[in-house]
């Protein structure tokens, strides 16, 4: 497979495809007709999925390095280039994104019965903006399509969204933005101080990571304006507020592709530009404490307030809150171990979390309800149904044999040698999580079945089923056989980690691996 990809020049432009194809979809979608806007968007989105798949095989991980970099002049007064590359950490965050993007426009076909056109357009263009942000390797270019992702969610939930949608677009928007504000200023801060010193005018990731330690003395505000945007995004509490409103209104697509890949958008940050751009006071020790004590908090208070919840989708989204506050844990505890689970769990969480919104939206299409209460006992009605509900919301949990425990595992041995209270209280949230969720499901498809209106439910259509087999395929899959992921993630994980070393010059470990040339 390598030597066909090499005999194509696959790296050489694959990467710019991935970002052009998802916009020219969408063009064709918007200037086509209603009727076809569904068929296009899935044409688009499954070609976009099988041309990222070449990724596994021409991305070397094994040097940690960044891979098929390429740079394009775009604003050379400034110091601005069209510059993308990918390593061990983005890699898997961009076949995420491409795998559910023909799972999302494929569950929207009887979901979506307006304004189809703009509808599968904007879903196109979402994937281009999720996509540049995994793979920008110049600031500005990072800045344009990290707001360029907001406005196409912001347009899915305020238009196709539920009965508040609204006021859970605008406040979606405004957290977003007061971040996104905050980084913007940081990033030009760190721009001109940095052309000060070294007389260069540039916003690469390369050059500014070499040169950041010379401008430590702006190093806390620096990394306080990277911090709070990723930290909104994560999110991490008590900046989590928005999240849970999105959700419930968002269309089902949108709650999907929000929660398995916008929300990793965060952590990715923190990885790639915050910690490594700041490695002194991002893990100093105030800070450190105060993100694993946040961590912690979102944890326990995820899950706490989940188990209460009456509305099953908001269950859901209180739960990544406490399943994102374990990849924080285990990124701020700073071993390979915890760093690789933290990635598990972004990856693992996209899964399990991804196939339960869409159960959830394959449920509200048949009753118009999300009401835990308004079921009970459709296990015996719709038991193909019930059956991949179960699979996901044990891998939610963290059951040994499927993708959740890999990640929650390693997050708990990579972080007790140095964090050990921290690991136990962390602990307790897997406690809770079985407690919310199997309490859920025997409210919803156990118990009896004493609603006549669920006793008619039809369960899984061909269409349904073709949607969520790829993700119990990757929940089982992650779950009993990790290692070639690990494997992949391995060195860029370690090279991270020798970035994120306030003891180590970075000049002396970071090198690009350019094979566009």
């Amino acid at each position: 497979m390598t030597d066909f990809l090499t005999s194509v020049g696959y790296g050489q432009w694959i990467l710019h495809a991935l970002i052009a194809l998802p916009v020219l979809g969408a063009i064709v979608v918007l200037f086509g007709t209603t009727a076809n806007a569904k068929r296009i968007g899935l044409v688009v989105a499954v070609l976009e999925f099988i041309l990222s798949i070449g990724l596994w095989w021409a991305v070397d991980t094994r040097p940690g390095t960044m891979q098929l970099v390429a740079a394009i002049p775009w604003i050379p007064t400034w110091g601005i280039s069209y510059r993308v590359g990918i390593d061990g950490i983005s890699l898997f965050m961009v076949l995420l994104t491409t795998m559910l993007l023909p799972l999302c426009v494929l569950s929207s076909f009887t979901y979506i019965a307006k304004r189809e056109k703009a509808y599968y357009a904007l879903l196109l263009l979402l994937t281009t903006g999720v996509l540049g942000v995994f793979i920008s390797l110049d600031l500005f270019v990072f800045y344009v399509f990290w707001e360029l992702m907001l406005i196409p969610m912001y347009f899915l939930i305020g238009i196709w969204g539920g009965t508040n949608r609204l006021y859970a677009a605008i406040k979606f928007f405004v957290f977003t933005m007061a971040g996104s504000l905050l980084m913007l200023v940081a990033i030009l801060v760190m721009v001109y101080r940095i052309r000060v010193v070294t007389g260069v005018l540039s916003f690469s990731y390369e050059h500014l990571l070499l040169n950041a330690v010379k401008v430590r003395s702006w190093s806390p505000w620096l990394f306080g304006g990277f911090g709070l945007a990723f930290a909104i995004k994560v999110p991490i509490f008590p900046f989590h507020t928005w999240l849970p409103d999105a959700h419930v209104e968002a269309p089902t697509a949108g709650s999907v592709m929000l929660a398995s890949v916008l929300l990793k958008m965060g952590i990715y940050g923190f990885l790639r530009f915050a910690i490594p751009f700041f490695p002194s006071v991002a893990l100093g020790p105030d800070i450190t404490a105060l993100v694993i004590g946040l961590a912690l908090i979102g944890i326990i208070y995820g899950a706490l307030v989940a188990m209460v919840q009456p509305d099953i989708k908001k269950l859901v989204a209180y739960s990544s809150v406490s399943h994102l506050g374990f990849a924080m844990l285990g990124v701020w505890a700073g071993s390979v171990q915890s760093v690789q689970g933290a990635l598990m769990v972004m990856i693992g969480h996209g899964f399990s979390t991804g196939a339960l919104f869409f159960l959830i939206g394959m449920l509200y299409e048949r009753r118009h309800t999300r009401e835990i209460s308004a079921y009970g006992g459709i296990a015996r009605v719709v038991p193909l149904f019930s059956v991949i509900l179960m699979i996901a919301s044990l891998s939610s949990i963290g059951l040994p044999g499927l993708n959740g425990f890999i990640g929650e595992f390693l997050i708990l041995l990579g972080s007790f040698r140095n964090h050990p209270v921290a690991v136990g209280l962390a602990t307790t949230g897997v406690i809770f999580a079985a407690a919310y969720l199997l309490w859920a499901l025997q409210r919803l498809i156990f118990n009896r079945l004493d609603k006549p209106e669920n006793s008619s439910l039809r369960d899984l259509t061909l269409r349904e089923v073709l949607v969520m087999a790829p993700l119990v395929i990757g929940i089982v899959w992650l779950g009993l056989f990790p290692g070639p992921v690990l494997r992949k993630m391995e060195p860029a994980t370690k090279r991270y980690l020798e970035l994120a070393d306030p003891g180590i010059h970075p000049i002396k470990l970071f090198s690009f691996a350019d094979k566009s040339k």
